[in-house]
């Protein structure tokens, strides 16, 4: 008995010593890998180009570690929330989000931060990718007519989110004060055909959604987590109409995703296209596969996906009233051929009445509540117009009145909208359902009755009627009145 112990003693003994090696071996390579990204020589120096969103900045490829300097300015500077919507904004370096800073690892950054005279406030700036005390914060703190420059190294490889940190710090994100700064491994990132840059942010506003005129911001609703707009890149248009980005059929896209927050978790969506990689939360782990994928507030994402059929890609929030009601929606337009392999279109159309031939009922309320500041101009009207089009019409009848085949009618030169603006204004106040002939097809579908004041089916037709080669047609209020009383 005792010979076995004494045999197990000796065994164990053997069996810590051959694994000692081994553990020491271990806490050095560990102790290597830490240390080894903070030890890359730089090599020369170099202004960093800094970009507006959606655009990128050229990768960085193969070139060495440098030393990179980042000059940014703080602009307190007031822009269009949506239209008719003004913000008082602040901003790294003049628009929302900031500017773009894309390096790679070993770099030295010397940052410099210049908070422009004209500001109110004093600020900083706390960037994800920094280690070391408040991300910068501590060493960057600076009052309007002042620059504050601090340098740091470039340890891990990544997408990250930097923005302000000065107190009281939610206000400072909320007001538009975010931004990322990629740090590509060595070597860089795989080429792709396009790059943008795209940030969520949720905006906290004391009118409410689409209340016009200049609106402060709401603490209050900012601590509740009540959010009027949820956009992507500072503004409900900030990815639509003249600000779409684009591809052509065959292309990889990849975006950069940030979510400035300062509240709401991000569920990033592109609708008919599924992400053939998601580097998770912007870091090394890679999915594959991906319909949705989220983003935390101060936290970002690299999506990546090839575009194989045309079309307007539509971009949102998958928590699905932001993107349609509150502003979270983008379009990547993909020009080409088509594929029917991939996508045929629609094949067949035909009756189906499972309840049989009934008379349908449209929703009604009596609760419309009008608009209390009518518009002045019809340059108002197109853009109060606007507004309620991207919030209202959008969805079935897409960003340039194209609408949806077999489904919802264009209103791009429709004869239809041109031939009677009464039945255009009914069809608005009061529904409509049944067959009808728009540009010599055949549509039959519903159009529930829509819940918006005299005033906003005014500023909608009329915008609707002055774009994409309709007639030119001004609705006044009062036309919509009449219709209403017939």
């Amino acid at each position: 008995m005792k010979s076995n112990q004494k045999l197990k003693r000796n065994l164990v003994k053997s069996i810590a010593l051959l694994a000692m090696p081994m553990f020491f071996v271990a806490c050095l390579n560990d102790k290597k890998e830490e240390t080894s990204t903070a030890e890359i020589p730089v090599n020369q120096e170099m202004m960093a180009e800094l970009t507006a969103p959606p655009n990128v900045p050229t990768p960085v490829g193969t070139r060495k570690a440098k030393k990179l300097k980042v000059n940014m300015e703080i602009l307190e500077q007031e822009g269009e929330l949506t239209s008719g919507v003004r913000y008082n904004y602040w901003t790294f370096g003049g628009s929302v989000p900031g500017s773009f800073i894309r390096t790679r690892v070993g770099d030295e950054v010397e940052f410099t931060l210049s908070n422009h005279p004209d500001n109110k406030l004093p600020h900083n700036i706390d960037l994800h990718a920094v280690t070391g005390p408040g991300g910068g914060a501590e060493s960057s703190f600076v009052a309007p007519g002042f620059e504050k420059t601090f340098s740091f190294k470039t340890l891990n490889p990544g997408l990250f989110v930097y923005h302000c940190a000065t107190a009281p710090v939610g206000m400072h994100i909320a007001n538009g004060m975010y931004g990322l700064i990629l740090v590509e491994p060595e070597g860089g990132l795989s080429p792709v055909d396009k790059e943008y840059y795209i940030m969520q942010g949720d905006f906290y506003t004391k009118g409410k959604n689409g209340e016009r005129g200049l609106q402060p911001f709401d603490m209050q609703k900012a601590v509740d987590e009540n959010a009027d707009y949820v956009v992507f890149n500072g503004s409900v248009d900030g990815l639509t109409g003249d600000n779409a980005i684009t591809a052509k059929v065959g292309e990889t896209v990849r975006l950069y995703v940030g979510n400035g927050g300062p509240n709401l978790v991000s569920s990033f969506h592109v609708i008919g296209e599924i992400f053939d990689k998601v580097y998770v939360e912007g870091g090394d782990l890679i999915n594959e596969n991906i319909q949705t994928t989220l983003i935390p507030a101060g936290g970002a994402a690299i999506v990546e996906f090839r575009v194989d059929v045309p079309g307007s890609l539509v971009l949102v929030d998958h928590s699905i009233f932001r993107a349609f009601n509150k502003g979270a929606l983008g379009i990547l337009n993909v020009e080409g051929e088509e594929n029917e392999k991939i996508y045929s279109g629609e094949i067949y159309e035909g009756i189906y009445l499972p309840e049989g031939p009934g008379i349908q009922s449209m929703p009604t309320t009596d609760e419309i509540v009008e608009s209390d500041v009518p518009a002045k101009s019809m340059e108002e009207q197109m853009k109060f117009g606007k507004q309620v089009y991207m919030q209202t019409c959008f969805a079935c009848h897409q960003g340039e009145g194209q609408g949806i085949p077999n489904a919802f009618p264009p209103l791009a030169k429709s004869d239809y909208l041109n031939a009677d603006v009464n039945r255009a204004i009914s069809a608005v106040v009061n529904g409509l359902s049944g067959e009808i002939t728009v540009n010599g097809e055949t549509y039959n579908s519903v159009m529930t009755r829509q819940m918006i004041s005299s005033e906003e089916v005014a500023n909608v037709l009329t915008y609707v009627y002055n774009s994409w080669g309709n007639n030119g047609t001004v609705v006044s209020k009062e036309m919509v009145e009449k219709v209403k009383n017939q």
